[in-house]
């Protein structure tokens, strides 16, 4: 397996073709595609970075003029996490839209702690060392999580 290290920016601006590409993508796995799913995700690509459940849950009750329930909104997230249309950042208990819905990586977040600006890389070797290793103790890898806290390049 080639490596594919590589940082790069992960928050899509969002639009009409992500939005397009998720919709796709959850459909694809015989997940239905509603309204409050749609206006979730178009809030979370929107946001141009990691935000809440609860982030997601204010823009979505102002946008559509009622009360979103944080917890619905979690349980969304989790749906989308699932099924790769999102990526948790655990340390920041945030979510992102993945910009890449039908490619599935295991992301290396890199997250900073000085500006708080959060980057992604992919490195599939790295990923699947750390499958590997997990899986040589007994232990099922179900969505292995790496994040690199430290300073990005304009803050070092």
């Amino acid at each position: 397996m080639a490596s594919t290290a590589r940082a790069h920016d992960h928050f899509p601006a969002g639009g009409p073709d992500l939005a397009a590409a998720a919709r796709d993508a959850l459909l694809a796995q015989d997940v239905a595609w509603t309204a409050l799913r749609a206006q979730i995700f178009a809030a979370l690509a929107a946001a141009g970075g990691p935000a809440s459940a609860y982030d997601v849950a204010e823009n979505v009750s102002r946008e559509t003029g009622r009360r979103i329930a944080a917890n619905s909104v979690y349980r969304i997230l989790d749906l989308f996490v699932a099924h790769n249309l999102a990526k948790r950042i655990e340390s920041r208990n945030a979510y992102v839209a993945n910009s890449h819905p039908a490619c599935s990586h295991d992301c290396i977040f890199l997250v900073c702690e000085s500006c708080g600006t959060i980057a992604h890389m992919d490195d599939d070797r790295l990923a699947a060392a750390m499958r590997a290793a997990a899986e040589r103790t007994g232990f099922t890898p179900a969505r292995p999580v790496l994040e690199v806290i430290g300073r990005c390049a304009a803050c070092a």
